[in-house]
Formats: structure tokens, C-alpha cells, sequence
């Protein structure tokens, strides 16, 4: 294989490696673009997901940004990086104690990430769903990297506060998320087997959830579906109380300063997209951007329509840091 051909299977790979929580849980990280890139942009994945789910955004990114061979994008892997990770219990990375199940504890491991992989410059924080709930956790934890490290964030199918107030977390109740997490923890073997057993039930509930009104394309289904299907039920249980008390309105006035993006689909049954309005009125600097039929799955459905709202959050962002425009990347 050649130089350029290895370097292009590796650009579009990615690069991967482990970082460690605070408490030693092993989280999964895979990077695309040059460790000195002068903008990083960090996603974190949805409950239940993994960083894959954000595959088909990725490859949009990497083409809209000009990171891709041949892309014809305005930056390159030399002017912004790419991080992707699994929250702990997720995906690759390693599972931890339930009772560290929580957005908070995610806020923490997102720091341990950034600490590891994007010591230094600025960095732009894309949340989807329970990723959005980390993104406005982190910044309540860690307010003093708001404005100088994180010069920009997105918040995609996210909410501040009230997900059992409205869409399918009214179903979401005390009771029953106690009654689950026991029953996972009591009888794991046979609550695995009742998943799978009822998978054909849920599959195609989940699909309406998550992928909206318009047609889909049926891969994408099949990778959200996969995903979920493989992740394990004491994850799945045990972030549900976090999720059920989750919000972080008073976390919000952090972000007031800096670029946001606001993101989310018409026909979004889990997380309605009435919670990204309210958002979208309490941050100054936001985007509101609604993608009529998308589902709570939009960076899925909508890759393209999504990753242009993403380039033009690093252009803002970027303009906002340095006051001459999306060229400074390429001129410096």
C-alpha cells in the first residue's frame, strides 16, 4: 500500500485510542484530523447509541469540511479536528458501577475526554439527545472553559429540563424505572432474553420514534436499530432516573456568550421540538434550525442538512473567535 493510500485509509478511519475516566472506566475515542488542528469539534452520542450513530454525519463532515480526500470544503485536517466517543456502558468503551449511570457523571468523563485528547485550543461541543443533556452538564461543571476553550456548541434533539412533561418520557415514571433497574439487576440473564424476545415488538415503535415522517433510508434504520438492540439493558435502566430528573436551565446562562446551534426535527416524539425552542430563547447567541418530518434520529435521517447548520456553527464560531471569517482557518 502507499504513503497516500495508507494516509487516506487512516483519515477515513480514523484514528482510535482509550482514555481514562477519573474513576479508571476506559473510554473509546476515535479522532479524524491532525492532533494540532487549530479547532476541535467533540460529539457526544445519545442514549443507548454509540459514536457510530453519528457515521453517516461524519461522512458528510469530512466532505463539507474538505477533510475527506479530494473534499472541497473550506478547511482541511490541519484547520479542524473530529473527536468521537462512547459514553462508559456504551458502545466500546467500558462499563462502570450503575450508580455512575448518571448525565453528571458524563459531564465529568466529556472533561476527562478533553483533558486527554484536546488538551489545548478551542473546541466546539455537538450533543445529540443525552449527548445535548452532557453538553449543558459539562458546562455547569466546568464554567470556566465556556468562552475560552469551548468557543461553540450544538444541541441537537436536546432539552434543558421537563423530558417526562411531554413526547414519550410522560411514560417514564418513579415506579416503573425502580422496578426495571431491579429486575435487570436481579435477573440479567433472563431480562437480556426478554429483550430480544421482544425486540420484534419494539423495533418497529422505536423506528416511528426515532426516524419521523418521511421515508428513510432502511440502513439507517437497520444501524439505529443495531445499536440499540446491542446495548446492554443495565445501561439502558440505569440512566433512566437521571434522564427522568434531569435539568440544567440554570446551567444555560454559561452558553449565553458563545455560537450555538439549536437543532432538532419537526416530528421529534421523544424529545419534541418544543424543548429545542425554549432552548434556542435562552441562549443570545443561537441558531434555531427545525427540519420539517425529521424524527428525534434527525443526524441520521438529515446527515446533509445537518452537517451544513455544523459547518456554519464552526464559521460563526470561528468569526466570533478572530473577527475575519471562515478564511482565518485556511490563512493562519
Amino acid at each position: 500500500m502507499s504513503t497516500t493510500t495508507a494516509r487516506g485509509a487512516a483519515d477515513y478511519d480514523g484514528h482510535r485510542m482509550t482514555v481514562s475516566a477519573d474513576d479508571g472506566t476506559p473510554i473509546a475515542v476515535r479522532t479524524f484530523g491532525a492532533d494540532d488542528a487549530q479547532l476541535t469539534v467533540v460529539f457526544a452520542h445519545g442514549h443507548c447509541l454509540r459514536a457510530e450513530s453519528w457515521s453517516f454525519l461524519r461522512d458528510q463532515l469530512l466532505r463539507q469540511l474538505g477533510m475527506a480526500a479530494g473534499g472541497a470544503g473550506k478547511y482541511s485536517g490541519s484547520d479542524v479536528r473530529m473527536v468521537f466517543y462512547d459514553h462508559r456502558g456504551h458502545g466500546e468503551s467500558g462499563v462502570a458501577h450503575p450508580s455512575t449511570y448518571t448525565i453528571e457523571q458524563l459531564g465529568r468523563d466529556l472533561d476527562a475526554v478533553l483533558r486527554s485528547v484536546v488538551p489545548t485550543g478551542p473546541i466546539i461541543l455537538i450533543g445529540h439527545s443525552m449527548g445535548a443533556m452532557v453538553t449543558l452538564a459539562y458546562a455547569r461543571l466546568f464554567p470556566a472553559t465556556i468562552g475560552t476553550r469551548v468557543v461553540g456548541v450544538g444541541l441537537i434533539a436536546g432539552a434543558a429540563n421537563g423530558i417526562t412533561e411531554v413526547g414519550l418520557g410522560r411514560f417514564l415514571n418513579r415506579r416503573a424505572v425502580n422496578s426495571l433497574q431491579l429486575a435487570v439487576l436481579r435477573a440479567p440473564r433472563l431480562m437480556q432474553a426478554s429483550k430480544r424476545l421482544s425486540r420484534r415488538i419494539f423495533e418497529p415503535i422505536a423506528r416511528e420514534a426515532n426516524m419521523g415522517t418521511k421515508r428513510t433510508n432502511p440502513r439507517m434504520v437497520a444501524v439505529a436499530a443495531a445499536m440499540m438492540n446491542e446495548t446492554p439493558l443495565l445501561t439502558m435502566s440505569s440512566f433512566l432516573a437521571s434522564l427522568m430528573t434531569f435539568d440544567e436551565t440554570a446551567a444555560l446562562h454559561h452558553l449565553g456568550g458563545i455560537p450555538a446551534l439549536v437543532l432538532a426535527g419537526s416530528a421529534d416524539i421523544v424529545v419534541p421540538f418544543a424543548h429545542s425552542v425554549v432552548l434556542a430563547s435562552q441562549l443570545a447567541g443561537s441558531e434555531l434550525v427545525r427540519l420539517d418530518g425529521a424524527g428525534h434520529s434527525v443526524h441520521l435521517e438529515r446527515a446533509e442538512e445537518v452537517a451544513l447548520s455544523i459547518v456554519a456553527l464552526v464559521d460563526r464560531a470561528i468569526t466570533a473567535m478572530h473577527g475575519n471569517g471562515p478564511e482565518y482557518a485556511t490563512a493562519s
